[in-house]
């Protein structure tokens, strides 16, 4: 499956309408903006700062997120939700 095609997916299991584009959320509902990441590495902590620097609500990603990411994610950004494919980390 294409990136493109993993994000229209995800969008569309999360009720978003998908954006995507260089500058862009991947997708938005309402107010929240998420991105979709289609990575075979986890996430680090630098990559979901990143994120929430740009002003991300919601981040999906295929391979997980490491410990160090999602501590982040639990202590400075509390209204941000993780996802790891369809399940809630945090």
């Amino acid at each position: 499956m294409s990136a493109r095609r993993y994000e229209k997916n995800k969008s569309k299991e999360h009720r978003g309408r998908h954006l995507g584009g260089p500058g862009k959320p991947d997708y938005t509902r309402g107010r929240k903006q998420g991105e979709v990441k289609n990575w075979s590495r986890p996430l680090s902590k630098y990559d979901v700062k990143k994120e929430a620097q740009k002003g991300r609500n919601e981040i999906i990603s295929k391979s997980g997120f490491t410990e160090g990411a999602i501590e982040y994610a639990k202590k400075y950004r509390p209204s941000m939700k993780l996802y790891h494919k369809k399940k809630r980390v945090r």
